[in-house]
């Protein structure tokens, strides 16, 4: 029992570290300036939720017009991702009419930013099966609910994407201790990497006049050499990389298909495989 727990392989993020942290905020405020630069200010990075037919919209918590979010979001430090066109329960309208809502969205913002969009954040956490098959059917990758796990494991399911939790909820400041003292390499039994994902609006920290939530947090957590620091898409694509990985069938070597490094753990060890390159595995001594 003892050798086959260390012959169990482990995805490592990059560098080979064993915790992530992603951010996601919805609906494109004019807050979302304020938490932009507290995130660059401490190497940050997030997702930015937002609507294509509702910029400038002041009565719904002060919207950045085109030209603030263009400004705000060009430089592709943070990722820019689906909240639907008018910000409507997708499982609530004609199925035509939430694929069309989808559509509107990702066309827009693809050819506002010049680049691929892939995610999305369910307005009102509105969806159902038939909602993600039409997702699918438009190449969203993945899709946030508002519903949290409270916990780190990585996503299983992408359409269905469960975040840690809300900034505001209750037990975040227990989660943000753990996931800051302790370390997936220190349980024995389960040594599977960590993700941590929060959610919210920007807004909330005006309304609640609490900016220190995620100040604080930042500031905690800014230059750890442990934690990967990533977007939403980043943390998918490199998933995926990982999943992909070809294994020889005794498990000692390993192909590595996609264009991008990814690394794992075996036997306690940490390897780093390139791109298109194969590996074998150290023997165990």
């Amino acid at each position: 029992m003892f050798r086959q727990m260390f012959e169990e392989k482990y995805m490592r993020f990059p560098d080979g570290k064993s915790k992530a942290l992603t951010f996601s905020y919805d609906d494109g405020v004019k807050a979302d300036k304020r938490l932009v630069a507290v995130f660059d200010k401490y190497g940050l990075k997030g997702t930015f939720n937002l609507n294509s037919r509702l910029f400038g919209c002041e009565n719904w918590h002060g919207r950045l017009d085109e030209e603030e979010t263009y400004s705000l979001f060009s430089n592709n430090r943070h990722e820019v991702a689906l909240h639907g066109a008018r910000h409507i329960f997708l499982d609530k309208v004609p199925l035509a009419e939430a694929v069309n809502e989808i559509v509107q969205n990702r066309v827009y913002l693809e050819n506002k930013f010049g680049r691929i969009v892939r995610g999305l954040a369910y307005a009102y956490n509105g969806y159902n099966d038939e909602v993600i098959n039409a997702l699918k059917c438009c190449g969203v990758s993945y899709a946030r609910t508002t519903e949290s796990s409270y916990g780190f494991s990585v996503p299983t399911d992408w359409y269905r994407l469960k975040p840690t939790c809300h900034h505001a909820d209750a037990r975040f400041y227990g989660l943000a201790d753990k996931f800051l003292n302790c370390a997936p390499e220190q349980d024995f039994k389960h040594r599977e990497p960590w993700l941590f994902y929060i959610w919210g609006h920007s807004y909330e920290f005006d309304d609640g006049n609490n900016w220190d939530i995620i100040e604080s947090f930042a500031k905690r957590v800014s230059g750890r050499k442990d934690i990967w620091f990533a977007t939403n898409s980043e943390v998918y694509n490199y998933v995926q990389a990982y999943k992909n990985l070809v294994f020889s069938i005794d498990g000692e070597r390993v192909y590595n298909p996609s264009h991008m490094p990814v690394w794992i753990e075996i036997r306690g060890k940490v390897y780093k495989m390139e791109g298109g390159a194969t590996l074998q595995f150290d023997k165990e001594v």
